[in-house]
């Protein structure tokens, strides 16, 4: 019997990507892939970037270069589902993960284009072929929700070394809180990336509260903290120092990327994200 969070989550990412997109948008996204066929000569209102500047040379006049689009995209959600992820004022992170993977494989499918998703932590845990079959979102759904992150690192290493392995080109989308840093440099070179940061509000401005309990969520060991005065000013220090970096790596190696709160609605944020695509 399906359970009533990943029916409730179905139906809802459904009807959004399904119903909600505007017409004139097929999907989130759009193949961005192209096949060579002809050379031909410039006629205006052609784009200057297609111009194939050694055929004009040696021909003494402009020749574009005419490209069949490859509509069939290969669509990979990876989600590292490392123990912080079991965290949230609003909801769970990783249950917001799990939303996010489910909108972009209903707009793959949509699209026609083949959806394949990791799930990931200190190592592979779950994922599919790529298809193009409805089911696979379920499918989605059911092993991110009900997997426990707990107690499990995030190794970046291993999850870079596996999508680096895909044969075809891809958009990648990875998922994630991102607070390790992962070498992202070879991947982008080979594939697409697009990085969704998954947060909570509190992690990155937490409120004074005094004397805390924390548990780590990879280690499971307590510590008690005091999360006020000196002791905050110095987290929230180290917190924005990590983001900046992030945000470096993301624009040096020229990876799309959006930010993503517990109390957000996914959907809207993933709709302005890909709005330059349309």
């Amino acid at each position: 019997m399906i359970q009533p969070t990943l029916k409730k989550l179905l139906i809802k990412t459904r009807k959004q990507v399904f119903s909600e997109i505007p017409g004139n948008n097929p999907s989130l996204f759009k193949g961005e892939g192209f096949d060579f066929v002809e050379l031909r000569e410039y006629q205006p209102g052609d784009d200057i970037k297609r111009i194939d500047w050694l055929a004009t040379a040696k021909l003494q006049r402009p020749f574009v270069r005419v490209y069949k689009e490859e509509r069939e995209l290969n669509v990979v959600v990876a989600l590292m589902l490392s123990g912080s992820t079991y965290f949230g004022t609003k909801r769970f992170k990783y249950e917001l993960m799990a939303e996010i993977g489910a909108i972009l494989g209903w707009s793959a499918i949509k699209n026609q284009d083949r959806f394949s998703y990791i799930l990931f932590a200190d190592k592979e845990y779950g994922s599919i072929r790529p298809t193009k079959s409805l089911h696979a979102i379920a499918r989605f759904l059911d092993q991110s929700l009900s997997f426990d992150p707990l107690g499990k690192g995030a190794n970046w290493e291993e999850l870079v070394a596996r999508l680096f392995g895909l044969k075809r080109k891809s958009i990648v989308f990875l998922v994630s809180d991102f607070l390790s840093l992962p070498q992202l440099g070879v991947l982008a070179r080979k594939h697409e990336v697009v990085a969704i940061v998954v947060r909570d509000r509190f992690e990155e401005e937490p409120a004074p509260v005094g004397f805390i309990d924390l548990i780590d969520p990879i280690t499971r060991e307590h510590l008690l903290v005091d999360l006020e005065g000196a002791t905050l000013l110095e987290y929230k220090k180290r917190i924005k120092a990590h983001d900046r970096q992030l945000l470096k790596t993301f624009r040096k190696h020229a990876i799309r990327f959006t930010k993503i709160y517990t109390h957000e609605e996914p959907f809207i944020k993933l709709l302005k994200l890909f709005g330059a695509r349309s």
